[in-house]
């Protein structure tokens, strides 16, 4: 790893764990995030799913949501996503789906499950099929459930993602 990687990991962990502790000493949870491009940050967020009511609102969604405003698009290709923790499922989904390069974490899952994070039952569900996940997960009307990917798929002006 490079020099200036490093510098820049550092430095953004290190503003992001501070965003987490401000989190926790107000209205949000212990998360802290940012996205970066090139070492400049184009998008910042702290957990708000209390304060907001809202349970995709964590830190790393926040984050995503603010860089893909910034940047005007939805890809974030050449982006690096900071996290104060290694993200959950859905964060990770999210940075997938963003098309992110990194993700750098700080602390661990086994930390945020210690501090009462626990996500080890959603990646266990997630990775059982279907008929044997906690989450009931109902397939119905499969063939007319093809009809919007064929719509996708005839839609000359589609963007792809």
């Amino acid at each position: 790893m490079n020099t200036i990687r490093l510098v820049n990991d550092v430095e953004h962990l290190r503003e992001v764990i501070e965003l987490g502790v401000q989190s926790a000493s107000g209205e949000g949870g212990p998360f802290g995030a940012l996205v970066a491009v090139g070492g400049g940050v184009v998008g910042r967020g702290t957990n708000r799913v209390v304060s907001s009511g809202d349970p995709t609102q964590h830190a790393e969604v926040v984050a995503i949501r603010e860089a893909c405003r910034t940047l005007g698009t939805h890809d974030l290709s050449g982006a690096v996503l900071y996290a104060s923790c290694e993200p959950c499922p859905m964060c990770f989904g999210a940075a997938w789906w963003a098309r992110v390069d990194r993700i750098v974490h700080a602390a661990s899952r086994a930390d945020a499950a210690s501090a009462g994070f626990d996500d080890a039952a959603i990646h266990a569900d997630v990775a059982r099929p279907p008929e044997q996940r906690e989450l009931a997960t109902v397939q119905l009307l499969a063939e007319e459930g093809w009809r919007p990917f064929a719509a996708w798929a005839a839609n000359p002006d589609r963007v792809a993602y």
